[in-house]
């Protein structure tokens, strides 16, 4: 069994909020009897993209689990690479790969710089279609990003989703290995298909966005009251993927029933 948490949108803004939001949720992960063998953080790693909200993030994110991260929309690849990743300042796309015992991980910049909205770049597919050719024949693959390339009922993200999905999902049908797409930027659990796969996306630890039967544009749009959630993908030894959508509460574990 391949046990992957999914965290999003954390938003690291320098206040202690959001900051210990991600530290409830970095503690339920490390705290699980059968703790999970990585922690993809699917975009928004930061409001604003500046350099020092980064320093707070990479601080808070220190664990002995694996986190691999890619940018969202409110992020700054060149910020997001030189203190984050300890790379050189580029505005190239920030894609990588890992193989997690069986499976492999593919994550994908869906970010455009300076705009909302997403698109995978000719250099990300050319990218993705080397991991994928070179990925074991019969092992399973996840695909990550940030902007879900699907119809989500929502106001504010079906506006600023992924554009010309219909080229991601051209891959995503025509390779059985890759067993579902996993993205953020809704601040919502939700689950759909896209090219015949599972939609899996994130909770962000940070706020709800209501969908159509919610909101009441322009007030009355983000909720930060709800816990933190998080989304925990099992691959079992057939490559059957399992989700469950776990909220982390910040008042702590209780055991029995309320009074």
């Amino acid at each position: 069994m391949i046990l992957v948490a999914q965290v999003s949108d954390t938003h690291f803004d320098l206040g202690s909020r959001n900051a210990e939001r991600v530290e409830a949720v970095l503690a339920f992960l490390t705290g699980l009897r059968r703790t999970p063998d990585a922690i993809l953080l699917t975009g928004d790693v930061t409001d604003a993209g500046k350099p020092e909200q980064y320093a707070q993030a990479k601080l808070a994110l220190a664990t002995d689990i694996p986190v691999y991260a890619i940018p969202g929309n409110h992020d700054d690849r060149a910020a997001f690479r030189t203190t984050l990743l300890g790379e050189a300042a580029s505005d190239a796309p920030i894609n990588h790969a890992h193989r997690i015992g069986d499976l492999t991980v593919a994550l994908l910049d869906s970010s455009i710089p300076g705009e909302p909205s997403g698109r995978l770049s000719e250099e990300t597919y050319a990218w993705l279609h080397d991991v994928l050719a070179t990925a074991p024949a019969d092992k399973p693959v996840l695909l990550a990003l940030h902007h879900p390339p699907a119809h989500l009922f929502s106001p504010v993200v079906d506006e600023i989703a992924l554009a010309e999905s219909e080229k991601l999902a051209e891959v995503v049908a025509n390779d059985q290995r890759i067993v579902a797409v996993l993205t953020g930027h809704a601040h919502s659990s939700a689950t759909t298909t896209f090219a015949g796969k599972p939609l899996l996306v994130a909770p962000s630890t940070a706020s709800v966005l209501g969908a159509d039967w919610e909101l009441e544009l322009p007030d009355h749009v983000m909720d930060y009251a709800p816990d933190p959630a998080v989304a925990l993908h099992v691959i079992d030894e057939t490559h059957s993927l399992t989700t469950h959508f776990r909220s982390v509460p910040m008042s702590g574990w209780l055991g029995v029933p309320p009074a």
